[in-house]
């Protein structure tokens, strides 16, 4: 069934839109976030996470976006970053991301790093270097007036929780995203699948919870069955709530917490 959202650019706030693209999956939900931001009377504006190489949605986003002066990127994931160098070449903008081979435009564009502060459509982005979903994810916060938002990518989602790839960076995320002078209160959150967050923080606070209670399952269920059991194995004694279709993406996860607890010992 199709999204009434696809293919519409949908304000959430005075800087912000978005623009869905038609791709749901058990992974992407109904589909990936293309988010468009430029300050109030700026002409031009930054675009987040073009998406797929998809034809229809980057003729949409061309349309949407207007004079795009910078392409940003949340991680190399191909439901985010696939089509960014066919979008960048159609509006003339270069593409910057935490990974250089991402990066696209002249000789001196360069990688975004933890800590960069980068100002494009009137507006300035501050970026976190946020490892866990992917060792080149970044979180990217703007402020505008009393209002912070902060564009996630897929280390939060709107709704959910994300896979992992390493875990113990992956805390260390959540514990950067929950320090006020990093994310302050009333944060709103812009991920790259779901519904905009109006308490980033505290689902950041949920997402912790989360993850130490899986931890603490995860424990049980080597007690239970041996500390020899596999991903898959434990998946189906601990992830009895997740839906079989994503047990797949849960042992990606499982295989991450398995990592953790033998590194601690």
């Amino acid at each position: 069934m199709r999204h009434p959202a696809y293919g519409q650019l949908r304000p959430v706030s005075e800087i912000a839109s978005v623009l869905l693209e038609n791709n749901p999956s058990t992974m992407t939900l109904e589909g990936t976030n293309s988010w468009v931001l430029r300050a109030p009377g700026a002409a031009g504006s930054v675009v987040i996470d073009p998406g797929y190489d998809d034809e229809e949605h980057l003729d949409l986003l061309v349309a949407a976006a207007g004079d795009v002066e910078l392409v940003l990127l949340t991680h190399h994931h191909p439901d985010h970053a696939e089509g960014a160098p066919g979008f960048a070449e159609r509006v003339g903008a270069p593409v910057r991301a935490f990974d250089q081979e991402l990066c696209w435009g002249d000789d001196d564009v360069r990688a975004i790093r933890h800590g960069d502060v980068v100002e494009a459509a009137g507006l300035r982005f501050d970026v976190l270097h946020t490892p866990g979903h992917t060792a080149d994810s970044v979180c990217l916060t703007v402020g505008h007036g009393a209002t912070t938002h902060v564009l996630t990518g897929d280390t939060i989602l709107g709704y959910g929780t994300t896979v992992l790839s390493h875990l113990g960076n992956y805390l260390d995320s959540l514990d950067l995203l929950s320090d006020s002078h990093t994310v302050p209160d009333g944060a709103v959150g812009l991920p790259g699948h779901g519904p905009e967050l109006a308490n980033l923080r505290g689902t950041v606070r949920e997402y912790r919870e989360h993850r130490e209670q899986r931890l603490n399952q995860v424990r049980g269920a080597l007690a239970e069955l041996g500390a020899d059991a596999s991903p898959r194995q434990i998946v189906e004694f601990v992830y009895t709530d997740v839906d079989p279709k994503l047990w797949g993406a849960a042992e990606a996860s499982v295989r991450a917490q398995l990592d953790y607890l033998n590194r601690r010992g």
